[in-house]
């Protein structure tokens, strides 16, 4: 099992504690990259295929993600037909 099925298996489980880092990875094994939204952008992101966009606000102070996001996150995914 490669490390982009092991993320999203625990993504798709809604953990407490997923990081923004590891959702960069498992974006990034999906084809999509980061892009901040410039210097008056504060903690807004976007994470881009080329085609499309998956924007959220980046957590903080913690890099763990609210359970609000995880679930957006999956709903665009799924949206998307990526799962």
């Amino acid at each position: 099992m490669s490390k982009k099925d092991k993320l999203l298996e625990r993504l798709l489980l809604r953990p407490k504690d997923f990081t923004f880092d590891e959702l960069t990875t498992l974006l990034g094994g999906f084809g999509y990259y980061l892009i901040k939204a410039g210097k008056t952008g504060g903690s807004r992101v976007a994470f881009s295929n080329g085609e499309d966009y998956i924007r959220l606000h980046k957590p903080h102070p913690r890099n763990i993600l609210k359970p609000y996001q995880i679930d957006d996150i999956i709903a665009s995914l799924k949206e998307r037909k990526i799962i």
